[in-house]
Protein backbone atom coordinates (compact mmCIF):
# COMPACT_ATOMS: atom_id res chain seq x y z
CA UNK A 1 0.00 0.00 0.00
CA UNK A 2 1.20 3.56 -0.76
CA UNK A 3 2.38 5.56 2.39
CA UNK A 4 0.37 8.33 3.18
CA UNK A 5 2.63 10.47 5.26
CA UNK A 6 1.99 13.52 7.35
CA UNK A 7 3.98 16.02 7.06
CA UNK A 8 6.29 17.27 10.18
CA UNK A 9 5.15 20.41 10.66
CA UNK A 10 6.91 22.75 13.32
CA UNK A 11 3.07 22.37 15.11
CA UNK A 12 3.22 18.61 15.16
CA UNK A 13 6.96 19.04 16.06
CA UNK A 14 5.96 21.10 19.18
CA UNK A 15 2.97 19.34 20.41
CA UNK A 16 5.69 15.98 20.93
CA UNK A 17 7.91 17.99 23.00
CA UNK A 18 7.89 17.92 26.58
CA UNK A 19 5.79 20.76 28.57
CA UNK A 20 7.81 22.85 31.05
CA UNK A 21 5.01 22.30 33.77
CA UNK A 22 4.87 18.78 33.43
CA UNK A 23 9.13 18.45 34.93
CA UNK A 24 8.08 21.38 37.48
CA UNK A 25 5.42 19.32 39.25
CA UNK A 26 7.42 16.19 38.76
CA UNK A 27 10.42 17.96 40.15
CA UNK A 28 8.52 19.71 43.09
CA UNK A 29 7.28 16.10 44.17
CA UNK A 30 10.61 14.73 44.32
CA UNK A 31 11.35 17.34 46.26
CA UNK A 32 8.67 17.11 48.71
CA UNK A 33 9.90 13.00 48.65
CA UNK A 34 13.58 13.44 49.13
CA UNK A 35 13.14 16.27 52.11
CA UNK A 36 10.48 13.92 54.08
CA UNK A 37 13.06 10.91 53.36
CA UNK A 38 16.64 13.42 54.91
CA UNK A 39 14.08 14.28 57.68
CA UNK A 40 13.21 11.02 58.77
CA UNK A 41 16.45 9.34 58.48
CA UNK A 42 18.47 12.03 60.52
CA UNK A 43 16.08 13.15 62.71
CA UNK A 44 13.74 10.75 63.46
CA UNK A 45 15.70 7.52 63.29
CA UNK A 46 19.14 9.47 64.49
CA UNK A 47 21.07 8.31 61.57
CA UNK A 48 24.17 10.35 61.01
CA UNK A 49 23.55 11.78 57.84
CA UNK A 50 24.56 15.45 56.58
CA UNK A 51 21.93 16.84 56.24
CA UNK A 52 22.85 20.60 55.80
CA UNK A 53 24.25 19.03 52.41
CA UNK A 54 21.78 16.93 51.54
CA UNK A 55 19.56 20.05 51.93
CA UNK A 56 21.41 22.09 49.91
CA UNK A 57 20.90 19.85 46.76
CA UNK A 58 17.36 19.86 47.54
CA UNK A 59 17.25 23.63 47.48
CA UNK A 60 19.16 23.57 44.37
CA UNK A 61 16.21 22.02 42.55
CA UNK A 62 13.46 23.66 44.45
CA UNK A 63 15.34 27.42 43.05
CA UNK A 64 15.43 25.86 39.61
CA UNK A 65 12.10 25.27 39.77
CA UNK A 66 11.34 28.42 40.98
CA UNK A 67 13.51 30.45 38.05
CA UNK A 68 11.83 28.36 35.14
CA UNK A 69 8.31 28.96 37.05
CA UNK A 70 8.72 32.70 36.70
CA UNK A 71 10.63 32.89 33.32
CA UNK A 72 8.29 30.83 31.82
CA UNK A 73 4.59 30.21 31.21
CA UNK A 74 3.19 27.34 32.53
CA UNK A 75 2.04 25.77 28.62
CA UNK A 76 5.40 26.53 27.31
CA UNK A 77 7.07 23.23 25.36
CA UNK A 78 10.83 22.85 25.85
CA UNK A 79 12.99 21.81 22.96
CA UNK A 80 14.73 18.90 23.04
CA UNK A 81 18.25 20.39 24.16
CA UNK A 82 16.77 21.97 26.77
CA UNK A 83 14.78 19.25 28.20
CA UNK A 84 17.35 17.18 28.04
CA UNK A 85 19.54 19.89 30.13
CA UNK A 86 16.90 19.86 32.78
CA UNK A 87 16.83 16.64 33.16
CA UNK A 88 20.42 15.77 32.95
CA UNK A 89 20.49 18.54 36.15
CA UNK A 90 18.22 16.06 37.84
CA UNK A 91 20.33 13.27 37.27
CA UNK A 92 23.22 15.20 38.80
CA UNK A 93 21.40 16.45 41.71
CA UNK A 94 19.99 12.60 42.64
CA UNK A 95 23.75 11.39 42.00
CA UNK A 96 25.26 13.69 44.40
CA UNK A 97 22.23 12.64 46.63
CA UNK A 98 22.87 9.06 46.72
CA UNK A 99 26.78 9.85 47.35
CA UNK A 100 25.63 11.85 50.68
CA UNK A 101 23.56 8.59 51.62
CA UNK A 102 25.89 5.17 50.50
CA UNK A 103 25.92 5.59 46.91
CA UNK A 104 24.52 2.07 45.11
CA UNK A 105 23.60 0.40 48.84
CA UNK A 106 20.95 3.17 49.34
CA UNK A 107 17.69 1.20 48.07
CA UNK A 108 16.69 4.56 46.84
CA UNK A 109 19.20 4.21 44.12
CA UNK A 110 16.70 3.03 41.58
CA UNK A 111 15.29 5.94 41.05
CA UNK A 112 17.81 6.93 39.04
CA UNK A 113 15.91 5.76 36.22
CA UNK A 114 13.44 8.12 36.54
CA UNK A 115 15.31 11.02 35.01
CA UNK A 116 15.75 7.90 31.56
CA UNK A 117 12.04 7.24 31.48
CA UNK A 118 10.92 10.47 31.31
CA UNK A 119 13.50 11.55 28.72
CA UNK A 120 12.41 7.89 26.50
CA UNK A 121 8.96 8.93 26.30
CA UNK A 122 9.13 12.99 24.96
CA UNK A 123 12.90 12.90 23.76
CA UNK A 124 14.72 12.03 20.26
CA UNK A 125 16.24 8.56 20.96
CA UNK A 126 19.73 9.84 20.44
CA UNK A 127 19.24 12.16 23.67
CA UNK A 128 17.66 9.51 25.45
CA UNK A 129 20.69 7.30 24.77
CA UNK A 130 23.28 10.62 26.24
CA UNK A 131 21.44 10.66 29.40
CA UNK A 132 21.10 6.69 29.93
CA UNK A 133 24.53 6.63 29.26
CA UNK A 134 25.10 9.42 31.82
CA UNK A 135 23.31 7.66 34.50
CA UNK A 136 25.09 4.44 33.95
CA UNK A 137 28.39 6.29 34.67
CA UNK A 138 27.14 8.20 37.89
CA UNK A 139 26.13 4.26 38.94
CA UNK A 140 29.23 3.11 38.28
CA UNK A 141 30.79 5.84 40.37
CA UNK A 142 28.69 5.36 43.22
CA UNK A 143 29.10 1.73 42.85
CA UNK A 144 33.15 2.29 44.37
CA UNK A 145 33.05 6.02 45.68
CA UNK A 146 30.34 7.01 48.36
CA UNK A 147 29.63 7.91 51.81
CA UNK A 148 29.11 5.48 54.42
CA UNK A 149 25.04 4.67 54.43
CA UNK A 150 23.12 6.16 57.53
CA UNK A 151 23.40 3.50 60.01
CA UNK A 152 22.63 3.29 64.16
CA UNK A 153 25.51 5.91 65.59
CA UNK A 154 28.93 3.47 66.17
CA UNK A 155 27.89 0.87 63.73
CA UNK A 156 28.64 0.74 60.37
CA UNK A 157 26.43 -1.49 57.89
CA UNK A 158 29.32 -2.43 55.41
CA UNK A 159 27.47 -4.12 52.32
CA UNK A 160 29.65 -7.32 50.50
CA UNK A 161 31.24 -6.17 47.25
CA UNK A 162 28.69 -8.94 45.75
CA UNK A 163 25.88 -6.91 46.90
CA UNK A 164 26.98 -3.67 45.55
CA UNK A 165 27.78 -5.22 41.99
CA UNK A 166 24.28 -6.56 42.27
CA UNK A 167 22.70 -3.14 42.78
CA UNK A 168 24.64 -2.20 40.31
CA UNK A 169 23.56 -4.99 37.43
CA UNK A 170 19.74 -4.05 38.74
CA UNK A 171 19.98 -0.34 37.90
CA UNK A 172 21.59 -0.46 35.00
CA UNK A 173 19.20 -3.23 33.57
CA UNK A 174 16.22 -0.98 35.06
CA UNK A 175 17.36 1.65 33.03
CA UNK A 176 17.78 -0.32 29.87
CA UNK A 177 14.52 -2.04 29.89
CA UNK A 178 12.27 0.39 30.96
CA UNK A 179 13.82 3.18 28.67
CA UNK A 180 13.27 0.97 25.95
CA UNK A 181 10.10 -0.13 26.78
CA UNK A 182 9.10 3.72 27.73
CA UNK A 183 10.46 5.18 24.26
CA UNK A 184 8.70 2.01 22.70
CA UNK A 185 5.18 2.53 23.97
CA UNK A 186 5.55 6.56 23.56
CA UNK A 187 6.72 6.03 19.64
CA UNK A 188 3.65 3.59 19.08
CA UNK A 189 1.35 6.84 20.40
CA UNK A 190 2.86 9.13 18.45
CA UNK A 191 2.70 6.67 15.46
CA UNK A 192 -0.85 6.23 15.56
CA UNK A 193 -1.48 9.78 16.75
CA UNK A 194 -0.33 10.78 13.37
CA UNK A 195 -1.90 7.89 11.23
CA UNK A 196 -5.33 9.12 13.50
CA UNK A 197 -4.83 12.65 11.78
CA UNK A 198 -4.70 11.01 8.30
CA UNK A 199 -7.00 9.19 8.63
CA UNK A 200 -9.33 11.56 9.79
CA UNK A 201 -8.14 14.06 6.71
CA UNK A 202 -9.25 11.47 4.12
CA UNK A 203 -12.17 11.26 5.62
CA UNK A 204 -13.01 14.82 5.21
CA UNK A 205 -11.78 15.11 2.11
CA UNK A 206 -14.10 12.17 1.16
CA UNK A 207 -17.09 13.91 2.77
CA UNK A 208 -15.90 16.92 0.70
CA UNK A 209 -16.31 15.47 -2.20
CA UNK A 210 -19.49 13.71 -1.44
CA UNK A 211 -21.18 16.96 -0.99
CA UNK A 212 -19.97 18.82 -3.45
CA UNK A 213 -24.17 18.34 -4.87
CA UNK A 214 -25.36 19.73 -2.01
CA UNK A 215 -23.28 23.16 -2.72
CA UNK A 216 -24.65 22.66 -5.93
CA UNK A 217 -28.08 22.89 -4.86
CA UNK A 218 -27.77 25.77 -2.62
CA UNK A 219 -25.91 27.59 -5.50
CA UNK A 220 -28.82 27.01 -7.66
CA UNK A 221 -31.51 28.35 -4.95
CA UNK A 222 -29.76 31.29 -3.84
CA UNK A 223 -29.12 32.35 -7.43
CA UNK A 224 -32.60 31.35 -8.76
CA UNK A 225 -34.32 34.46 -7.18
CA UNK A 226 -32.34 37.06 -8.83
CA UNK A 227 -31.90 35.45 -11.99
CA UNK A 228 -35.86 35.39 -12.54
CA UNK A 229 -35.49 39.24 -11.37
CA UNK A 230 -32.97 39.47 -14.60
CA UNK A 231 -35.18 37.84 -17.09
CA UNK A 232 -38.13 39.59 -15.95
CA UNK A 233 -36.36 42.44 -16.31
CA UNK A 234 -35.16 41.18 -20.03
CA UNK A 235 -37.98 40.59 -21.20
CA UNK A 236 -39.39 44.02 -20.39
CA UNK A 237 -37.05 45.49 -22.02
CA UNK A 238 -37.82 43.37 -25.20
CA UNK A 239 -40.80 44.54 -25.26
CA UNK A 240 -40.13 48.21 -25.07
CA UNK A 241 -37.32 48.22 -27.30
CA UNK A 242 -37.38 45.27 -29.26
CA UNK A 243 -38.22 47.63 -32.27
CA UNK A 244 -35.35 49.70 -32.11
CA UNK A 245 -32.60 48.44 -34.12
CA UNK A 246 -29.66 50.16 -31.84
CA UNK A 247 -31.11 47.56 -29.25
CA UNK A 248 -32.78 44.68 -30.42
CA UNK A 249 -29.44 42.42 -30.65
CA UNK A 250 -28.67 43.40 -27.80
CA UNK A 251 -31.37 42.50 -25.84
CA UNK A 252 -32.52 39.75 -27.55
CA UNK A 253 -28.49 38.44 -26.15
CA UNK A 254 -29.63 39.25 -22.66
CA UNK A 255 -32.71 37.38 -22.51
CA UNK A 256 -30.95 34.31 -23.95
CA UNK A 257 -28.16 34.34 -21.60
CA UNK A 258 -30.56 34.23 -19.31
CA UNK A 259 -32.75 31.57 -19.64
CA UNK A 260 -29.48 29.75 -20.75
CA UNK A 261 -28.41 30.02 -16.96
CA UNK A 262 -31.95 29.05 -16.17
CA UNK A 263 -31.36 25.80 -17.78
CA UNK A 264 -28.06 25.77 -15.91
CA UNK A 265 -29.39 25.61 -12.53
CA UNK A 266 -32.56 23.32 -13.22
CA UNK A 267 -29.43 20.74 -13.96
CA UNK A 268 -28.13 21.50 -10.91
CA UNK A 269 -31.12 20.73 -9.32
CA UNK A 270 -31.83 17.87 -10.69
CA UNK A 271 -27.71 16.15 -10.15
CA UNK A 272 -28.98 17.37 -6.46
CA UNK A 273 -31.78 15.44 -6.61
CA UNK A 274 -30.32 12.50 -8.61
CA UNK A 275 -27.60 12.82 -5.85
CA UNK A 276 -29.94 12.72 -2.89
CA UNK A 277 -31.90 9.16 -4.43
CA UNK A 278 -30.20 6.31 -6.51
CA UNK A 279 -25.92 7.42 -6.11
CA UNK A 280 -26.43 7.44 -2.37
CA UNK A 281 -27.96 4.19 -1.99
CA UNK A 282 -25.69 1.46 -4.16
CA UNK A 283 -26.90 -2.21 -4.67
CA UNK A 284 -23.50 -3.95 -3.58
CA UNK A 285 -22.59 -4.99 -7.26
CA UNK A 286 -22.83 -1.39 -8.40
CA UNK A 287 -20.73 -0.39 -5.14
CA UNK A 288 -17.99 -3.04 -6.17
CA UNK A 289 -17.94 -2.10 -10.16
CA UNK A 290 -17.43 1.90 -8.39
CA UNK A 291 -14.63 0.50 -6.10
CA UNK A 292 -12.47 -1.28 -8.48
CA UNK A 293 -13.11 1.49 -11.52
CA UNK A 294 -10.22 3.62 -11.13
CA UNK A 295 -7.63 0.34 -11.00
CA UNK A 296 -8.94 -1.30 -14.19
CA UNK A 297 -6.27 0.20 -15.95
CA UNK A 298 -2.82 -0.85 -14.83
CA UNK A 299 -1.82 -4.45 -16.69
CA UNK A 300 -3.31 -6.28 -13.95
CA UNK A 301 -6.65 -8.24 -14.44
CA UNK A 302 -9.42 -7.85 -12.36
CA UNK A 303 -11.71 -10.84 -12.38
CA UNK A 304 -15.33 -10.15 -10.42
CA UNK A 305 -16.71 -13.50 -8.96
CA UNK A 306 -20.14 -13.21 -7.37
CA UNK A 307 -20.39 -16.14 -4.79
CA UNK A 308 -23.60 -17.28 -2.60
CA UNK A 309 -26.70 -14.86 -3.03
CA UNK A 310 -29.20 -15.36 -0.83
CA UNK A 311 -32.43 -13.41 -0.42
CA UNK A 312 -33.20 -9.65 -1.88
CA UNK A 313 -29.59 -8.24 -3.05
CA UNK A 314 -28.10 -5.37 -0.11
CA UNK A 315 -28.01 -1.62 -0.94
CA UNK A 316 -26.13 0.27 1.03
CA UNK A 317 -25.66 4.03 1.78
CA UNK A 318 -22.70 5.36 -0.11
CA UNK A 319 -20.26 6.14 2.64
CA UNK A 320 -16.99 8.43 1.63
CA UNK A 321 -15.08 6.12 3.95
CA UNK A 322 -16.19 2.44 3.06
CA UNK A 323 -15.54 3.62 -0.78
CA UNK A 324 -11.90 4.97 0.25
CA UNK A 325 -11.27 1.64 2.30
CA UNK A 326 -12.59 -0.80 -0.19
CA UNK A 327 -10.39 1.41 -3.04
CA UNK A 328 -7.76 1.48 -1.02
CA UNK A 329 -7.52 -2.61 -0.27
CA UNK A 330 -7.81 -3.43 -4.36
CA UNK A 331 -5.13 -0.61 -4.60
CA UNK A 332 -3.08 -2.67 -2.83
CA UNK A 333 -3.68 -6.01 -4.43
CA UNK A 334 -3.26 -4.33 -7.88
CA UNK A 335 0.03 -3.04 -6.69
CA UNK A 336 1.59 -6.58 -5.42
CA UNK A 337 -0.37 -8.64 -8.06
CA UNK A 338 1.55 -10.53 -10.77
CA UNK A 339 -1.39 -10.26 -13.11
CA UNK A 340 -4.72 -10.84 -11.33
CA UNK A 341 -7.19 -10.07 -9.22
CA UNK A 342 -10.37 -11.86 -7.93
CA UNK A 343 -12.83 -9.92 -6.48
CA UNK A 344 -15.31 -11.92 -5.05
CA UNK A 345 -18.44 -11.23 -2.88
CA UNK A 346 -21.56 -12.90 -1.42
CA UNK A 347 -24.78 -12.11 1.04
CA UNK A 348 -27.40 -13.46 2.61
CA UNK A 349 -29.77 -12.95 5.45
CA UNK A 350 -27.35 -12.56 7.74
CA UNK A 351 -23.94 -11.25 6.34
CA UNK A 352 -22.86 -9.13 3.37
CA UNK A 353 -18.45 -10.19 2.58
CA UNK A 354 -16.23 -8.99 -0.07
CA UNK A 355 -13.25 -10.79 -0.08
CA UNK A 356 -9.92 -9.25 -2.48
CA UNK A 357 -7.71 -11.92 -3.34
CA UNK A 358 -4.28 -11.48 -5.68
CA UNK A 359 -1.83 -13.82 -6.95
CA UNK A 360 0.68 -11.52 -5.61
CA UNK A 361 3.95 -13.27 -2.73
CA UNK A 362 1.14 -12.46 -0.04
CA UNK A 363 1.51 -11.46 3.23
CA UNK A 364 4.65 -12.33 5.23
CA UNK A 365 3.91 -14.92 7.96
CA UNK A 366 6.00 -12.81 10.69
CA UNK A 367 4.01 -9.89 10.57
CA UNK A 368 0.59 -11.38 9.31
CA UNK A 369 -1.17 -10.70 12.83
CA UNK A 370 -0.13 -7.14 12.85
CA UNK A 371 -1.38 -6.00 9.92
CA UNK A 372 -3.17 -2.78 9.97
CA UNK A 373 -1.07 -1.15 12.14
CA UNK A 374 0.22 2.24 11.31
CA UNK A 375 3.89 2.87 9.68
CA UNK A 376 4.03 -0.96 8.96
CA UNK A 377 4.65 -2.31 5.69
CA UNK A 378 3.21 -5.70 4.69
CA UNK A 379 4.97 -7.19 2.18
CA UNK A 380 8.46 -7.18 0.80
CA UNK A 381 9.66 -6.87 -3.11
CA UNK A 382 10.72 -4.08 -4.76
CA UNK A 383 6.74 -3.29 -6.14
CA UNK A 384 6.49 0.42 -6.99
CA UNK A 385 3.52 0.61 -4.66
CA UNK A 386 5.43 -0.93 -1.63
CA UNK A 387 4.74 1.62 0.98
CA UNK A 388 5.21 1.41 5.23
CA UNK A 389 1.42 0.35 5.73
CA UNK A 390 -0.07 3.73 6.28
CA UNK A 391 -2.58 3.59 3.59
CA UNK A 392 -3.64 0.05 4.96
CA UNK A 393 -4.51 1.43 8.25
CA UNK A 394 -6.52 4.05 7.65
CA UNK A 395 -8.76 1.50 4.85
CA UNK A 396 -8.93 -0.95 7.83
CA UNK A 397 -9.84 1.81 10.46
CA UNK A 398 -12.61 3.38 7.83
CA UNK A 399 -14.14 0.28 6.98
CA UNK A 400 -13.92 -1.26 11.01
CA UNK A 401 -15.69 2.38 11.41
CA UNK A 402 -18.78 1.38 9.19
CA UNK A 403 -19.03 -1.83 11.32
CA UNK A 404 -16.65 -3.93 9.26
CA UNK A 405 -15.00 -6.58 10.40
CA UNK A 406 -11.70 -7.41 8.36
CA UNK A 407 -9.53 -10.40 8.41
CA UNK A 408 -6.19 -10.84 6.42
CA UNK A 409 -4.70 -14.11 5.45
CA UNK A 410 -2.91 -15.49 2.85
CA UNK A 411 -4.73 -18.16 0.45
CA UNK A 412 -4.22 -22.14 0.56
CA UNK A 413 -5.58 -21.89 -3.51
CA UNK A 414 -2.61 -22.64 -5.53
CA UNK A 415 -1.39 -19.52 -8.12
CA UNK A 416 -3.13 -17.25 -5.21
CA UNK A 417 -1.66 -14.98 -3.03
CA UNK A 418 -3.29 -12.53 -0.45
CA UNK A 419 -6.40 -12.26 0.89
CA UNK A 420 -8.61 -9.93 2.60
CA UNK A 421 -12.12 -10.04 3.29
CA UNK A 422 -14.70 -7.89 4.55
CA UNK A 423 -17.71 -8.46 6.02
CA UNK A 424 -20.79 -6.40 7.21
CA UNK A 425 -23.65 -7.46 9.02
CA UNK A 426 -26.83 -7.11 7.28
CA UNK A 427 -28.16 -4.62 9.15
CA UNK A 428 -24.61 -2.55 9.41
CA UNK A 429 -24.15 -2.80 5.23
CA UNK A 430 -28.11 -1.96 4.46
CA UNK A 431 -28.81 1.78 3.75
CA UNK A 432 -31.92 2.73 6.38
CA UNK A 433 -34.31 3.12 3.31
CA UNK A 434 -33.68 -0.57 2.08
CA UNK A 435 -33.94 -1.52 5.97
CA UNK A 436 -37.14 -0.25 5.87
CA UNK A 437 -38.02 -2.05 2.04
CA UNK A 438 -36.87 -5.40 3.21
CA UNK A 439 -38.62 -5.22 6.18
CA UNK A 440 -42.20 -4.33 4.68
CA UNK A 441 -41.80 -6.72 2.04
Amino acid sequence: MKLMQLPRTSDQQASNRLRLNTLIRLRWLAIVGQSAAVLIVGYGFNFPLPVSLCFLLIAASAWLNVVLALRYPAAHRLGPLSALGILMFDAIQLAGLLYLTGGLTNPFSVLMTVPVVISATSLPIRLTAIIGGFVVAAATFLMFFHMPLPWYPGNELAMPFIYVAGMWVAVVSSIAFTGVYAWRVAEEARLLANALNATELVLQREQHLSAIDGLAAAAAHELGTPLATIALVAREMERTLGSDTRYREDVTLLRSQSERCREILKRLNSLSSEMDTPLMRLPLTSMIEEVIAPHRDFGIKITLEPLERGGREPVGQRKPGVIYGLGNLVENAVDFAKANVWVRWRWNDAIVSITITDDGPGFLPDIIDRIGEPYMSTRQGTEPGGGLGLGLFIAKTLLERSGAALEFRNSSEAGEGAVVEITWSRDAFAAPEAQAEEAAS
